[in-house]
């Protein structure tokens, strides 16, 4: 995670990153009740990283 931040500027951090971060845990606040932090952890970083592909595909399609 460290080297990950490391490599991403403050803008993209801001601009990408942050709103996908918050529609994630929103998402994973809503829908998911495993009782188990294990697997919500685990849905929830799935979610962020679907959130974020679809984030990044869309932005090439635009390029």
């Amino acid at each position: 995670m460290y080297t990950l931040l490391r490599q991403l500027t403050l803008r993209k951090i801001a601009l990408e990153q942050l709103p996908v971060l918050a529609a994630s845990f929103l998402t994973a606040e809503m829908f998911y009740h495993f009782r188990s932090f294990s697997l919500e952890c685990l849905a929830f970083l799935g979610t962020w990283y679907l959130f974020d592909r679809v984030l990044q595909w869309t932005k090439a399609l635009r390029s």
